[in-house]
């Protein structure tokens, strides 16, 4: 009995000892990190005129065979070719002309116009300047972008988890002493993640292109970002 009576005492006092519950605090923390592309998306095509449908067709057809076989030349395996666009469409020529009632005159169809594209993934960049050089040179005359990616971003975006939950724990611990408090559990955490896919950019074919040198292209940097919200537990430790 002598000894938990000693003991009573103790606890009483490391009861009163504990700080005291003074509310939480919620903090947002940002990381980034940026890395070099390993991979290219490029969507290109071929768009073909004929007097007839068909006529467009078949000259659409032949110079996106040639095209889809100079892809495969560069070692681009044929799930990463995909078909992402298909059209037929007439041309159709307007005219000032009216008639007896002076009402406007229909439009007359003039030829049609195909358009067939593909999205490629070209996994080796060193090859990336040849292959839309080549593309041109066998008749893809669209070139809507290239997007430049990172194929397994995981480990940058754990990277960046990292570096979001130091942000977070930084501020918070600033706030808090400023305060006077302390952080104690944690309650919540929840992650965006940032805005930073990279955008295409528009290439333009020309027939001067079929024989120019490779053309240039430059990959930069990408970057991967992590937004994190973080809620702690607050003990005032000012009393």
């Amino acid at each position: 009995m002598r000894h938990l009576a000693a003991l009573v005492p103790f606890a009483l006092l490391a009861g009163l000892a504990q700080p005291a519950y003074a509310g939480t605090i919620s903090i947002d923390g940002r990381g980034e990190v940026a890395a070099a592309p390993d991979m290219a998306m490029i969507s290109s095509g071929v768009t073909t005129q004929g007097v007839t449908a068909r006529e467009a067709l078949d000259a659409n057809t032949a110079a996106m065979t040639d095209l889809i076989a100079t892809l495969k030349e560069f070692g681009i395996e044929a799930r990463d070719i995909q078909t992402s666009g298909f059209s037929v469409n007439p041309n159709y020529v307007y005219s000032d002309a009216r008639d007896a009632n002076g009402y406007s005159l229909p439009p007359k169809i003039n030829g049609y116009q195909v358009s067939n594209s593909v999205t490629v993934a070209v996994r080796d960049l060193e090859t990336l300047g040849e292959i839309l050089d080549k593309s041109v040179t066998v008749g893809a005359n669209t070139i809507n972008g290239v997007t430049f990616s990172v194929a397994d971003p995981a480990d940058l975006y754990n990277e960046a988890r990292k570096a979001a939950f130091a942000d977070a724990r930084a501020k918070a611990e600033l706030y808090a002493g400023a305060a006077g408090g302390a952080l104690e559990e944690i309650i919540s955490i929840s992650e965006t993640k940032g805005f930073n896919e990279p955008q295409p950019y528009p290439m333009y074919a020309r027939s001067e292109m079929a024989d120019a040198a490779k053309v240039p292209v430059e990959g930069g940097e990408l970057s991967f970002a992590i937004n994190v919200s973080v809620q702690w537990e607050l003990a005032d430790t000012s009393k």
